[in-house]
């Protein structure tokens, strides 16, 4: 995948930064419509109507982009199940927990965190070398988590612990770090559509016993049209549209350039869960926040 300059301030240059504003806002927008709808419908269920408008979504734009349905490799298929499990199953069963619990904007800036988490495995597991501006990166996100978490005193937690909502959303970080570091592996073995589509699939096909289990069919039949709206926002806009946009920003700017703009989310999060939800923004949220962010950027410059 290219590294180069990217494209100049022409039309095609500012479409691309566009696309990726755009993807990030919709990312952004994830956490409202998650609030909105896990207030009606539990995790699984929920979950599984999320990804089934986003599977047929990104069926259709896999056939178009490559003449016909995309068959992975058989070697591949492990490595695409993994991701089904922790992007998709894991992931949103705890995004729709946390979202019934806590408010979008507090989750949202935890999962923020994400990047540092993933430099620290790389750290901790893969011996990857680590600068000081990284070491120090890492240690301000994650203390950023904490100040966020405790509400402006850290110590709290040795003595009452975290929420319920907060584990849950700590568990999205976790199932989040674990998707991005082996998917990079699968990859670079097919294309990024092609492995979100086949994840999207599996982890949709995961989703739908417990989806059953916990009411799938009457709480589809008792959603308001505020719900189905939603969930189709989630599927189509905020999975397959963005996760489009994102990957023609990567084709664009290369993989470092474009990942800088995953710091927006929690931006637009924030910003959103204010006007739509009317949430208030603590002091211990807003400063747990800058400190999240400031250590993604430190952790994430380049040597």
């Amino acid at each position: 995948m290219s590294q180069g300059t990217g494209p100049g301030p022409g039309s095609a240059g500012l479409a691309v930064y566009a696309k990726l504003v755009g993807c990030m806002a919709l990312w952004g927008a994830t956490w409202v419509s998650g609030r909105i709808v896990a207030q009606e419908m539990s995790p699984f269920p929920a979950a599984f109507l999320r990804f089934l408008s986003a599977s047929a979504f990104l069926y259709l734009l896999s056939c178009r982009a490559e003449g016909r349905w995309p068959r992975p490799p058989r070697g591949v298929l492990p490595g695409v199940a993994f991701l089904g499990l922790t992007g998709v199953f894991l992931y949103n069963a705890m995004f729709f927990s946390g979202l019934a619990l806590i408010p979008a904007a507090r989750a949202a800036m935890i999962v923020a965190c994400v990047p540092a988490t993933v430099a620290l495995y790389s750290a901790l597991v893969l011996r990857a070398p680590v600068t000081a501006v990284k070491a120090l990166g890492i240690a301000l996100s994650l203390s950023g988590v904490a100040v966020i978490l405790s509400g402006g005193d850290p110590r709290t937690l040795f003595t009452h612990g975290a929420e319920a909502g907060d584990l849950f959303i700590l568990g999205c970080v976790a199932a989040w770090a674990a998707y991005s570091i082996a998917g990079g592996r699968v990859m670079r073995r097919i294309t990024p559509l092609s492995a979100v589509t086949w994840s999207c699939l599996m982890g949709n096909a995961l989703l739908l016993p417990p989806a059953l289990l916990t009411g799938l069919a009457a709480q589809a039949q008792a959603a308001s049209w505020l719900v189905w709206g939603n969930l189709l926002f989630l599927g189509v806009g905020a999975t397959g549209l963005a996760f489009t946009w994102y990957y023609d920003g990567i084709r664009a700017l290369g993989a470092p350039r474009a990942s800088i703009f995953i710091n927006l989310v929690p931006v637009f999060a924030t910003l959103l869960s204010t006007a739509v939800l009317g949430e208030t923004l603590g002091l211990s949220l807003l400063a747990g926040g800058a400190m999240v962010l400031s250590g993604v950027i430190l952790a994430n410059r380049p040597a």
